[in-house]
């Protein structure tokens, strides 16, 4: 079993639509949607939910108003500035801004607050038409996302040995943060999606040194190449100078939007383009590595 993280630098430079085109290709493999922030691969994927799951994201303070003496403890001890008086002259906590770190609960005189366990969030088992597929939901300014990556990632290697499936295929997040560190965090590769921008090589080399401090293989696809082909090759010097495999380049193109509105990966929407089969050669060229 070997699973394939992709990832970008960057928003905004084409990996979910690589991603959902590549799980086309794979067949025998379990699917996982590592943008818990921002997920958006159940958009072309449909997953039809079996399994349904909480997850604790962090404590949250909550005040009991009819105890409170409104002394301004709280409110004055709070580093987070989540704590803000009410129309009613009484003090309340901003779930957004609380970081749940329970300091207001011990400074309380009256034992006027509690915090509790944050269940809002969920993570999800799914059929889809490519295969079983885990992904999550989490509001805005949710924490412990890193935390849920790992959860669900431990899920999708559970049902790839249950079902002798060969790949895992992660969408992971953009960027270096959290989420990006639990996404690459014993993957067995790297996909990267650059866009030939100066911003997207520069956001691609702080994840180029993120991904090689975990020793994990990494290969490039540079996306969107032809808006800036000078650039492009900028890009592909880079790589080449860092030893990392530049499997293909994929053209700007429209069909990506198209296929996405009509729900479907661009290998589905348009299986004989040449967009398509230059990323059935580039999924050759991974899957066989």
């Amino acid at each position: 079993m070997k699973e394939i993280t992709i990832l970008s630098g960057k928003g905004g430079a084409g990996k979910t639509s690589i991603a959902a085109a590549l799980a086309y290709l794979a067949s025998n493999a379990v699917f996982c949607d590592n943008d818990v922030d921002a997920a958006d691969l159940h958009l072309i994927l449909k997953p039809e939910i079996k399994e349904t799951y909480p997850f604790d994201s962090g404590s949250l303070a909550f005040i009991n108003q009819s105890a409170c003496t409104n002394c301004g403890t709280c409110q004055e001890a709070c580093r987070f500035e989540a704590i803000h008086i009410n129309s009613n002259s009484f003090p309340e906590v901003n779930p957004y801004q609380c970081e749940g770190c329970r300091l207001c609960e011990r400074l309380c005189p009256v034992g006027a607050i509690q915090t509790s366990q944050n269940l809002n969030n969920q993570w999800f088992v799914s059929d889809t038409r490519f295969g079983t597929m885990v992904h999550a939901k989490m509001g805005p300014g949710e924490e412990n996302s890193g935390k849920l990556v790992t959860r669900i990632r431990e899920k999708a290697k559970e049902l790839a040995l249950e079902n002798k499936a060969q790949f895992i295929l992660n969408d992971g997040p953009p960027g270096i943060g959290c989420t990006a560190i639990s996404s690459i965090t014993g993957t067995n590769a790297v996909l990267l999606v650059i866009e030939p921008s100066i911003s997207g090589l520069h956001d691609a080399k702080r994840l180029i040194e993120l991904v090689n401090s975990f020793s994990v293989p990494i290969f490039a696809i540079i996306n969107k190449y032809d808006i800036n082909t000078e650039f492009t090759a900028t890009v592909a010097n880079y790589l080449n100078d860092e030893n990392i495999p530049l499997l293909g380049k994929v053209p700007f193109s429209e069909l990506f939007v198209e296929s996405m509105l009509h729900e479907k990966s661009l290998i589905e929407y348009a299986p004989d383009h040449p967009i398509s089969l230059n990323l059935k050669t580039i999924w050759k060229r991974i899957s066989n590595n």
